[in-house]
């Protein structure tokens, strides 16, 4: 889920006016109410035609960034190559989704494995504080599997017009003028288990880099490292009679035994459960914190079995370059995951729309040639609408991740029923909400509080240990 409280008192008042699927700063337009929308746009006639064809874009990678990104230029009038590797990827991300995203990005309910209206926070002292109170009777928290998400979003691509490649992205050539083609070199497979696959070449416009926290395409442009957690995580089938306990409830588990700057999860998926934590300050002992993760919430998995382990890189804040010509990143290879809570999925999805749609509209439906200035539209309106979240958990995680007594104090906070709702309405919506003054002071009053005796207990603990 991944979305952790207190957004509402960090000076975050202005609800972001985003509006479904397309942006366009041209005269008005009108749009079909189908789902499955063709974007008009009226662009500024000042890059060149392009001639005897559409403008050419290659997507790498085929997650939620990726398929998103292929979807919305297919429907643009972009003529679209989605390239990626793992068609059946099952990537270690806890799977959650705010509700916004199913509709925004029309996803059908028979993909969501359960619908979570329930949480656990517990405390390094295993304190558990019920979570969930404040949610209407329609509000859930999607819990995907990334397999099945990814899939649905690459085919609802290729039913759009975009051409979907099983490959592997090798190298870019860039090009040597302003309006040359870039050359993608890639092996791409047949579908068969040990193929050696076919190397290949193509010719685009523009490139989307959505291929992950080791995203080539970054490398490419010289993108810039930048720090990065390791999640892990295990799924396990769990007996019947223990899964009714999960039927619409996740987990999270705070404390140094866990991970010293993360959390571990129990999320429920169809007919199992996904346990895991992540880490970016102790990688080394990511298998000791998973153990831990496991034992603290044995009562509730016992006798279960392990289908899959998983362990996956996830980017801890945004590269240092995004955009380097006609290549831009989106998703994971931009740096896109939260801090604090670890939420990837949604934002994904929508940087990869967003920056589609910037292609869509400089390039006129995909009539004329795009430039550096077109995608940098995009970067803009990515920066101003997010960019106070993750700032704001990056204060979070500094201030309540510490120590297991700054952890105790955060769980602590998280009773407060304001402070659920604010966090909900927040996570759920992907709007900062105006809050009630009166609560907002008792909100900051209380925290205060909280810290000044998380710091004694610190104090405390620290002499025991003299």
């Amino acid at each position: 889920m991944a979305s952790i409280a207190l957004k509402s008192f960090i000076g975050l008042r202005q609800a972001s006016a985003e509006k479904p699927h397309f942006t366009i700063q041209a005269k008005p337009i009108s749009l079909n109410p189908s789902n499955h929308r063709r974007l008009q746009v009226n662009a500024a006639k000042t890059s060149p035609k392009v001639t005897g064809r559409n403008l050419r874009v290659a997507v790498v990678g085929g997650g939620p960034a990726g398929g998103s990104a292929a979807e919305t230029l297919a429907k643009g009038g972009i003529e679209t190559f989605l390239i990626e590797r793992k068609m059946d990827n099952c990537k270690p991300c806890g799977g959650a989704i705010p509700l916004c995203m199913v509709g925004e990005f029309d996803l059908p309910l028979d993909i969501i494995d359960r619908r979570v209206t329930k949480m656990k926070m517990i405390s390094p002292s295993n304190v558990a504080v019920d979570i969930g109170q404040t949610l209407k009777p329609h509000e859930y928290i999607g819990m995907v599997r990334r397999e099945v998400l990814d899939q649905y979003l690459r085919n609802r691509a290729s039913e759009n017009g975009a051409t979907v490649i099983n490959g592997l992205f090798l190298k870019m050539e860039k090009p040597e003028d302003g309006e040359a083609p870039y050359v993608l070199h890639y092996t791409e497979y047949d579908g068969k288990v040990g193929g050696a696959g076919v190397k290949k070449s193509l010719e685009v416009d523009a490139v989307i880099g959505a291929d992950g926290a080791n995203s080539r395409v970054a490398k490419s442009i010289d993108a810039g490292d930048y720090e990065y957690a390791i999640a892990f995580q295990e799924r396990i089938k769990i007996p019947d009679d223990k899964m009714v306990y999960y039927e619409n409830l996740a987990e999270m588990y705070v404390g140094d035994d866990v991970s010293p700057d993360f959390y571990g999860w129990v999320f429920p998926k169809c007919d199992h459960v996904a346990v895991g934590t992540g880490t970016v300050t102790h990688k080394g002992d990511i298998k000791k914190f998973q153990l831990a993760t496991r034992n603290r919430a044995k009562d509730k998995i016992l006798g279960g079995k392990i289908l899959r382990v998983e362990a996956h890189p996830i980017p801890e804040h945004p590269r240092p370059r995004r955009l380097a010509g006609r290549v831009a990143l989106v998703g994971d290879a931009a740096g896109y995951v939260t801090k604090c809570s670890g939420e990837g999925i949604y934002f994904a999805a929508k940087s990869g729309r967003m920056c589609a749609e910037a292609i869509v509209e400089g390039s006129e439906n995909g009539k004329r040639m795009v430039n550096e200035a077109d995608l940098r539209k995009y970067l803009e309106k990515w920066d101003k609408t997010y960019w106070p979240t993750y700032k704001v958990l990056d204060v979070l995680q500094k201030v309540f991740y510490r120590s297991n007594p700054a952890r105790e104090a955060f769980v602590e906070m998280c009773a407060d029923e304001y402070v659920q709702k604010m966090t909900f309405d927040s996570y759920l919506y992907k709007r900062v909400v105006p809050g009630n003054p009166w609560e907002d002071l008792k909100l900051a009053v209380n925290t205060i509080g909280s810290l000044v005796r998380a710091n004694a207990l610190r104090r405390e603990m620290e002499k025991l240990n003299v």
